[in-house]
């Protein structure tokens, strides 16, 4: 008998208690990372919740995980990672115009959990493009760009993939990437 995938339904549990306690931030977070994949035809496992929020709510954000049993175990102008227990919740905070561009862009879907903001499939290109440069030893990120890339090619805003990849001096991944035979 196959058991309950009780590490879903705990994410699930987490966000939907993130997204209560995130009710009164200035501009609602979105998801990012791994579960925000799904939105746009990519599934893999995950460990954690990932939000893309505004930096003007940040010490309003860190004090309401800290009251919701979280402990920091990071914190710094651009990011924060926040354990409780085997649940891991980490947010990247907009404030350069493009992420503040890219929160204020994110879709609401309604979902599982409620009605969820997620950042566009170019965003989270983006993303994981700069959490690939930071550290090229996280492949999972160049794996989910490729993922991304494949799942979503006739949709992309190819122009705006494009500029991240100018921006990181990495054009010819790019065009490496999507020179990839599609399965």
């Amino acid at each position: 008998m196959k058991e309950p995938d009780t590490s879903m339904s705990r994410l699930i549990d987490q966000i939907k208690e993130a997204l209560t306690a995130f009710a009164g931030c200035k501009s609602p977070p979105a998801l990012i990372g791994g579960l925000a994949l799904a939105a746009h035809n990519v599934v893999r496992a995950t460990r954690d919740v990932d939000f893309l929020a505004d930096a003007d709510d940040a010490d309003r954000l860190h004090q309401m995980l800290l009251e919701l049993g979280y402990r920091c175990v990071h914190r710094s102008q651009d990011a924060a990672n926040y354990v409780r227990n085997e649940e891991g919740l980490d947010l990247l905070y907009a404030h350069r115009p493009e992420a503040r561009r890219l929160l204020a862009a994110a879709e609401e879907l309604t979902t599982g959990v409620g009605r969820l903001r997620v950042v566009s499939a170019e965003g989270l290109i983006g993303f994981k493009l700069q959490a690939h440069v930071n550290d090229p030893a996280r492949t999972r990120d160049l794996d989910d760009i490729r993922a991304l890339l494949k799942a979503n090619r006739a949709s992309l805003d190819m122009s705006q993939v494009r500029s991240y990849f100018a921006l990181f001096q990495r054009e010819e991944l790019l065009d490496d990437l999507l020179a990839e035979p599609r399965p």
